[in-house]
């Protein structure tokens, strides 16, 4: 099994800013949380098969165990991370935790 932590991001107010911010500010804070092993995100629009979606961004993050996952989002830069979605965030963002296997 693999823990994950999806996040759907609300459409921004300003999607130039996001992205701006997202790529150069938030991702690498991100990518400094212990254990991580993968850090993917959408792009272009995020869809559903019947058309538009109501998010801006899909991203997902990945850890061996849930374990190393709750460690990591009480680590130091687990805070930071989820403290920094106030800054780029205005849409929302909506965090999913769980954990996945092979069927």
């Amino acid at each position: 099994m693999v823990a994950k932590i999806v996040v759907l991001y609300g459409h921004p107010q300003d999607a130039e800013a996001f992205d701006s911010y997202y790529v150069n500010t938030h991702a690498p804070i991100a990518k400094a949380v212990p254990g991580l092993r993968s850090f993917t995100a959408s792009v272009g629009p995020v869809g559903t098969p019947a058309g538009p979606s109501d998010y801006y961004r899909v991203a997902t993050l990945s850890w061996d165990t849930m374990a190393d996952l709750q460690a990591a989002l009480s680590s130091a830069e687990g805070g930071a991370a989820a403290g920094d979605l106030a800054n780029f965030a205005t849409g929302g963002a909506t965090l999913l935790v769980f954990e996945d296997r092979d069927v």
